[in-house]
């Protein structure tokens, strides 16, 4: 493995200035992929089938441009950090822009909503995509052993968890038109964390010495790496489990539980928890190893979510206790995947070089995840009776266990996954 030196353990100053701009991103995140869905629907009155082909349609174009987003950040970042911090910030506001108009829709005729929908969200989606990877990409090539590696990976989710807390209550007490002031001052700083960064590798002239051996490399290819294509197959599997319940939060806060006051409550308990978990999960990895710790976060998810499925109205406080569980679970899905990804790209030979190339079809996978839980959730769910508002009782037990069960399943296929993959790839223990 030829990872770079870096020190012993990250200080704060360089992870706080690394790590600031995933907060506004996450800002982002949330209103896109759990907020938007139930706005369009319940509030600007989109027929459920179309709003599900065009958040299909949509996400899985951007998610289709995500690999050319990644050699983009490749070039970026050997050009010097100048080049990469000036595309951050116009991809940034590019992106503010786009959320902007999205709350804004024509709702007079539902095509012109749909189209508008479909290109605000692409303007968005696009900018968020662009500047997620070569985020990604700038600390994923510091490289470093796992317990560094989830230092770093650690900052980056605990400030996305800073930016989903915040995102969870501010639309609710301020309304969208000042959130969406707030992103912009918030992408401010975190850009202007990353123009004050400085590089934590230790020896500079290694570094370049190994950047240049690796300049004569061919071009990374991760679908040939056997490795990134193992850990690609777990991701993709929990990934769907965890996007599935996020996009039908809202659905199954208001319909099935029949609580809809509560439903900032329930993304508060979500978040908080998972951001007090993070620095266990940290510390299980130090002691477990990444993959077994990774095992553990899902198998508590899996419990907690089948749980979820049982419930109906005036469930409510239940429903919040298992937001903590499951918020508590979800600190290994942020901490793990990516220090386990960091190492897959430095064991390949092409750290410091090929990073924004794995990374875009990492970020690639993530889009089909939300575009697949969105694309066929919504429709299927349509079809067996269920639409926004519904008190069927068909429609919201289908509800029930789309949200509480099917994750299940696809949890417990991604754990046994992992389990094999781990028996091919001891350094992932």
């Amino acid at each position: 493995m030829n990872a770079i030196p870096v020190q012993q353990a990250l200080s704060w100053r360089t992870g706080l200035a690394y790590g600031a701009l995933a907060a506004p991103l996450a800002f982002v995140s949330l209103p896109l992929y759990v907020t938007l869905p139930h706005y369009y629907a319940a509030v600007a009155g989109a027929p459920l089938a179309g709003l599900g082909a065009v958040l299909l349609a949509t996400r899985a174009f951007d998610a289709l441009l995500d690999p050319a987003l990644g050699r983009l950040a490749d070039r970026l970042l050997q050009r010097g950090r100048r080049a990469a911090w000036l595309a951050a910030a116009l991809g940034s506001l590019a992106m503010a822009l786009g959320f902007y108009a999205l709350w804004h829709p024509p709702i007079s005729n539902p095509f012109q909503m749909l189209g508008w929908l479909a290109g605000c969200l692409l303007l968005s989606t696009l900018a968020y995509s662009a500047v997620t990877i070569l985020h990604q990409t700038w600390g994923t090539r510091w490289g470093g052993q796992a317990a560094w590696r989830t230092q770093v990976t650690a900052w980056r989710e605990g400030a996305t968890l800073v930016g989903v807390l915040t995102a969870s209550v501010l639309p609710s007490l301020l309304g969208m038109d000042a959130t969406s002031a707030v992103l912009l001052a918030a992408l401010g700083l975190g850009l202007l964390g990353l123009y004050r960064l400085r590089d934590p590798r230790a020896d500079a002239a290694h570094a370049s010495a190994g950047a240049a051996q690796r300049s004569g490399r061919p071009q990374a290819s991760p679908w040939r790496d056997a490795a990134f294509r193992r850990l690609l197959s777990v991701f993709m599997l929990n990934g769907i489990a965890a996007a599935i319940p996020a996009t039908l939060l809202p659905f199954f806060v208001v319909d099935r539980l029949q609580a809809p006051e509560l439903l900032p409550l329930f993304l508060l308990c979500y978040f908080a928890a998972a951001a007090l978990g993070l620095p266990l999960w940290v510390r299980a990895v130090a002691r477990w190893g990444l993959a077994p710790s990774w095992r553990a976060g899902m198998l508590a998810s899996v419990i907690a979510f089948f749980s979820a499925s049982l419930l109906g109205a005036g469930d409510a406080w239940a429903f919040a206790a298992i937001c903590l569980a499951s918020g508590l679970a979800l600190g290994a899905d942020l901490a793990v995947p990516g220090a386990l990804l960091t190492g897959v790209i430095h064991e390949s030979g092409h750290g410091g070089s090929g990073d924004g190339r794995y990374l875009g079809w990492w970020a690639c996978a993530t889009k089909l995840n939300l575009a697949l839980a969105a694309g066929l959730c919504l429709p299927l769910l349509a079809m067996a009776g269920y639409h926004s508002g519904s008190t069927a009782p068909a429609g919201l037990q289908a509800l029930a266990w789309a949200y509480g069960g099917l994750p299940c399943l696809l949890k417990l296929l991604a754990l046994a996954s992992l389990w094999r993959a781990e028996r091919l790839q001891p350094s992932w223990r």
